[in-house]
C-alpha cells in the first residue's frame, strides 16, 4: 500500500512514526523547518517514558505536486489549511484512492452521504462557498477521529503524550473492504483503529470536549487538567457542553459517553497544552472555524439556542485576529 501523510506536525508525525513500522510505502509531506529536519535526519519519536526512536525509512516531500499518487492519503493538516491543498490533493489521487480526514471539529463533508434531511448541505464555516465539496469527492473520503495527544518538541521531534486510538468509518456507515484494510494497517502499526458504523457520532464525541477545552485554553493559557478541575471554568465547560449536546441530539446523535466521564477523561490528560493553545502561543491560525463555527452554524439550522458557544466563538475570533496581527508585525 502506498500511503501519504499530508502534514507532519504533532499528529501527522506521530502517525508517520507508527506507520513506518508497518511495512507500507510511506511518504510524508510538509514544509519549512519540519520538512528540512525530516529530510536531513528522519523523524524522532519520544514516547511517554522519554525513550527516543529515530525513524528513517520514510520518503519526505515539500510539495504534493511532486509526491506522486497514493492508495491512501491521511490528511493531517488543520481544517483551515485544506482549501489551499485541494487542487494538489486531487492530483495525488486516482479513482481508487482513499482520503482519510483527521481534522478536529465538524468536517466540511459532514452532510455528504448523510441520508438525512440536510443531505449535501454545505457547512460554510469549514467549506466557504462549497469549494471543498466540489474539489474533493466525498465517495473517496473515510472519516477518522484522532484521539492521541502529541506535540512537536522541536523540528523533526514528536513527543507522544498519550493515546493510540484512531477510530474510522465510511461516511455511509457501511462496512467496506477498503476501510477494513486501512484499519488493519493501523492496527499492524501498533495503533487502535476500530471500524465504526456511525463515524459522525464519534466525531461529535471528540468535538464535544474540544469545543470547550480548546478555546478556553487558548484564551487563558490553562491546561486541560486545570480547566477541568478549577470550579468556575468547570461550570463554564459544562454549560458549553450542554448547549452542544442539544445540537447533537437535534441531529440524532447519541453521545455514548456521559458528560461527567468526558470531563474526567480531559482531567486525566494532565498538563497538556491543547492544539489550539499551541497554535495561539506560536501565533499560528487557530481552528476556531472548524471547532466552534460548525456547531454554531448547525445550531441555527436545527433551531437551538447556544449563547455560551456564540460568546466563546466571538472572544476566540478576537484572540485569533490579534495573534495574526502580531505575527504580521513581527515578520515586517
Amino acid at each position: 500500500m502506498k500511503v501519504c501523510i499530508v502534514g507532519c506536525g504533532a499528529l501527522g508525525g506521530l502517525l508517520a512514526c507508527f506507520l513506518s513500522r508497518s511495512g507500507v510505502e510511506l511518504t510524508v509531506v510538509d514544509r519549512g523547518r519540519q520538512y528540512e529536519a525530516i529530510r536531513d535526519n528522519g523523524l524522532v519519536l519520544v514516547d511517554r517514558n522519554g525513550d527516543r526512536e529515530r525513524v528513517k525509512n520514510i520518503e519526505v516531500s515539500d510539495s504534493l505536486q511532486h509526491a506522486g499518487d497514493f492508495d491512501t492519503i491521511f490528511l493531517a493538516v488543520k481544517a483551515h489549511e485544506i482549501g489551499a491543498l485541494a487542487e494538489d490533493l486531487s492530483a495525488c489521487m486516482n479513482s481508487g484512492s482513499v482520503l482519510v480526514t483527521l481534522q478536529n471539529g465538524i468536517p466540511w463533508w459532514y452532510f455528504h452521504n448523510h441520508a438525512g434531511p440536510w443531505e449535501n448541505h454545505v457547512i460554510e464555516a469549514t467549506d466557504p462557498g462549497g469549494f471543498l465539496s466540489t474539489k474533493l469527492n466525498s465517495h473517496n473520503i473515510i472519516g477518522c477521529v484522532a484521539y492521541p495527544a502529541a506535540e512537536v518538541a522541536e523540528p523533526g521531534v514528536i513527543h507522544h503524550i498519550e493515546g493510540v486510538r484512531f477510530p474510522l468509518g465510511e461516511l455511509s456507515g457501511r462496512q467496506s473492504p477498503r476501510v477494513q484494510k486501512i484499519a488493519d494497517t493501523l492496527v499492524g502499526a501498533g495503533l487502535k483503529a476500530p471500524v465504526l458504523d456511525d463515524i459522525r457520532s464519534e466525531i461529535w464525541l471528540k468535538a464535544w470536549g474540544n469545543l470547550a477545552f480548546n478555546p478556553i485554553s487558548a484564551l487563558t493559557h490553562a491546561t486541560m487538567s486545570q480547566i477541568a478541575t478549577y470550579e468556575p471554568s468547570r461550570k463554564y465547560v459544562i454549560a458549553l457542553m450542554h448547549e452542544a449536546e442539544e445540537v447533537a441530539k437535534a441531529l440524532g446523535i447519541n453521545l455514548r459517553v456521559p458528560l461527567e466521564r468526558r470531563l474526567q477523561g480531559a482531567a486525566k490528560v494532565g498538563n497538556h497544552n491543547t492544539s489550539m493553545l499551541q497554535d495561539s502561543l506560536t501565533l499560528r491560525p487557530m481552528e476556531i472555524d472548524a471547532i466552534l463555527g460548525p456547531v454554531i452554524e448547525i445550531a441555527d439550522l436545527v433551531e437551538c439556542n447556544v449563547p455560551h458557544l456564540a460568546s466563546l466563538y466571538a472572544l476566540c475570533s478576537l484572540r485569533n485576529t490579534a495573534n495574526l496581527a502580531q505575527a504580521r508585525d513581527m515578520s515586517c
